[in-house]
């Protein structure tokens, strides 16, 4: 039987001072004698509390331990962004990646993207980059993964009348210019996100969650 974990509360930090409210737990109350067994638990974070915003199913857990139980639920599809201007979106959109639970995030294009908006949730989340456009359909053909583009052009349909198989690779562009001529000819399939209002586009993080929650919504168990 799993150990009964202490609820949710206001957090404290090791030395006492406030954390970031609204999530966190502190010392495994009783003290070492009481600590629950397991090797995925984290004898520090036993010791002085987790602040860390994971769901509770999670305190106390060591980071490795975390990734190897969601490696046996990951759900079967992809998520691939590219990469060519620094976009400060990429952060976002692996953290929900991560929330919505994406086999692996591909980062297509510069090796280096801004980390701040994924709040450590890439700590957790499968991140691997392709060079080019060229490298990534070859992995995703080699894979037997459709490539599914998220961009509103000509053609494309709007994802609640899309198919949007359970495996697949859910591609998306980056703000501003959207995906690449190159991109746009190795998927298999144009998705868009029907919108209402005078602008264009939306921005790229919430056009990822839409999608990611969508699959979610036809797909997850």
């Amino acid at each position: 039987m799993e150990a009964q974990r202490p609820e949710s509360t206001e957090p404290t930090t090791p030395g006492g001072s406030s954390a970031q409210p609204g999530y966190g737990v502190g010392p495994w109350p009783g003290g070492p004698s009481a600590w629950p067994e397991g090797e995925q638990y984290d004898p520090e974070l036993l010791a002085h509390g987790d602040t860390r915003n994971v769901i509770d199913r999670y305190r106390y857990w060591r980071m490795e331990a975390i990734v190897a139980d969601l490696d046996t639920r990951r759900h079967p599809f992809h998520v691939a962004i590219e990469n060519w201007q620094h976009d400060m979106n990429i952060g976002s959109i692996v953290r929900s990646a991560n929330a919505f639970l994406a086999d692996t995030v591909h980062i297509i294009g510069r090796r280096r993207w801004n980390k701040r908006g994924a709040m450590v949730t890439d700590r957790y989340q499968h991140v691997v980059h392709h060079e080019d456009i060229a490298t990534f359909a070859a992995w995703a053909a080699a894979e037997g993964l459709p490539v599914i583009a998220i961009d509103n052009v000509d053609g494309a349909v709007p994802v609640d009348r899309a198919d949007l198989p359970r495996s697949c690779v859910l591609l998306f562009g980056q703000e501003g210019p959207g995906l690449s001529p190159e991109a746009l000819a190795a998927a298999s399939g144009h998705i868009e996100i029907t919108q209402y209002g005078s602008t264009r586009s939306i921005n790229a993080s919430a056009a990822a969650a839409v999608i990611m929650y969508e699959w979610c919504r036809r797909h997850a168990e």
